[in-house]
């Protein structure tokens, strides 16, 4: 049991680092980050982001907008493109190559996240299970990622980041996005502006909460979670919604962007961050579709129809309300070439993700959440009989809920409750209850623009272990807490 004085010690160490943070903001001017978009327009990153890497009303409408201005964006760019061919050469295609653009300069950004953990103390027999976790542990993830990004003209874009190092170790690193976007093909067909666009490569799904490009240094349990029957049949599936799939993305946010589709047709194999499902362990395609609807709430007709809202301190986001749903198909396979059992074929077993969203923004406050449900098909095999028969089906429900306040503009403090309810899991002792739930309060400090400290503590759910001696179930509470630094430049 930690002493008083230990506690106190700890407590003055915190608050002393907080003093510091709060000095250097109080003496040092207001700084601009340096990413690629900044020093092409020459403009802060808070231009797009209140709290990067999460985008603002505004940097939600560039990044549509394929990474342009919405509005005459010629007139704001500091840095001009090189032009890879004449005018002329648009106007005689097909008998010539369609002109094109680079950007002026290399478009490359870097960041960089490293963090302190402390991790509530193991008891004896998990540690001889499931191996020794520190107590302590300093710059832990310790990421180092390589972000590129910009257009090749009126409406292509692309986008690649690669963490190169993770870990400490370059081998753990790995593609998150590298994809190419047309917008508005629709035009040809007069269809509204950006009604109908396409990417593909590999990339985030539409999520309606981005876990790749999370303000939070703790994922979304809910789009972590997978599939696993374990003693209750034959289902092995480890898809992972939140991770990055390859595929091909149809989508659209015709006039005003309120209301936004997505249409993707992917692997399903989760290549990413260094570990990739091979394509022999799966033969088919899956769908994923996502509708959203935004309501903008701004009294005041100009704010209401301008990019962002007019405020007394200048543009900020819309009070706006957003509902939307998504529904993931796919069909996991197991049993290639008879490898778990040999007297059966392939085991097609399908499984589906659907759920729902809803985002509320009013000035300095934003409250978010998803509800989820997960459903597998599954089997039994019985081996003496060598049979194959339906099982219950592999099931859970799921989501978050949270709220973000920026008590000022470069000082934000948040509150998110990730709960999933797993049956399956449950009878396979992953958690103590059927409903495993985690509550995730954390501050974050902008100490510039592009430079930011962030602090998180996890109250987590209880995690079951049998005494070595007793043969008993027992049960303890893996609390986290993470701080640390995230800069990008």
């Amino acid at each position: 049991m930690k002493s008083w004085g230990s506690n106190t010690s700890g407590a003055a160490v915190l608050a002393s680092v907080v003093v510091v943070i709060l000095v250097i903001i109080a003496l040092e001017p207001k700084g601009s980050a340096i990413p690629a978009f900044s020093r092409k327009y020459q403009t802060s990153c808070t231009t797009c982001h209140s709290n990067y890497p999460e985008l603002n009303d505004f940097g939600e409408a560039f990044k549509k907008n394929g990474f342009k201005f919405p509005k005459d964006d010629d007139s704001f760019v500091k840095e001009p493109p090189v032009l890879l061919g004449a005018k002329a050469q648009k106007e005689a295609f097909p008998n010539a190559v369609y002109p094109g653009e680079l950007p002026g300069n290399l478009p490359i950004a870097f960041r960089y996240t490293g963090n302190f953990n402390w991790n509530a103390s193991q008891p004896k027999p998990v540690i001889q299970s499931t191996g020794f976790v520190p107590q302590t542990d300093l710059f832990v993830p310790n990421t180092f990622t390589i972000i590129s990004a910009g257009s090749f003209g009126p409406n292509l874009a692309f986008w690649i980041d690669n963490d190169i190092s993770t870990g400490g170790s370059g081998a753990n690193g790995g593609l998150g996005d590298g994809y190419l976007r047309y917008n508005d093909i629709g035009h040809a067909f007069g269809l509204p502006k950006n009604s109908f666009n396409v990417r593909f490569g590999q990339f985030e799904l539409d999520l309606p909460f981005s876990q790749a490009r999370s303000i939070y240094p703790s994922v979304y349990d809910v789009f972590s979670e997978t599939a696993v029957a374990g003693i209750l049949g034959t289902t092995n599936n480890p898809f992972v919604l939140g991770l990055p799939q390859r595929g091909i993305e149809f989508d659209g946010y015709p006039n005003n962007g309120n209301f936004t589709w997505s249409v993707a047709v992917i692997d399903g194999t989760n290549s990413a961050y260094g570990t990739q499902n091979t394509l022999t362990t799966r033969n088919t395609k899956d769908v994923y579709v996502r509708v959203s609807q935004r309501f903008n709430l701004e009294r005041d007709p100009e704010s209401r129809n301008a990019i962002q809202a007019a405020g007394p301190t200048g543009p900020r986001d819309h009070t706006s309300i957003r509902f939307g749903a998504f529904y993931y198909h796919g069909t996991n396979q197991l049993n290639y070439g008879g490898s778990e059992f040999s007297f059966l074929g392939t085991i097609s077993e399908p499984f589906y993700r659907v759920g729902g969203d809803i985002r509320f923004k009013y000035r300095h406050m934003e409250l978010f959440g998803v509800g989820m449900v997960g459903h597998d098909d599954n089997h039994t095999v019985n081996t003496t009989a060598q049979t194959i028969a339906p099982a219950p089906a592999v099931t859970y429900t799921g989501g978050f809920a949270g709220i973000n306040y920026w008590i000022f503009p470069w000082f934000i403090g948040y509150m998110r409750y990730d709960f999933v309810n797993s049956p399956t899991d449950f009878a396979n002792e992953v958690s103590q209850y059927r409903t495993r739930n985690r509550y995730s309060p954390g501050f974050q400090v902008l100490v510039r623009a592009n430079i930011k400290v962030i602090a998180e503590y996890d109250y987590h759910w209880g995690v079951p272990y049998t005494d070595q001696t007793t043969g008993n179930t027992l049960f303890y509470r893996p609390h986290t807490f993470v701080t640390g630094i995230d800069y990008v430049f």
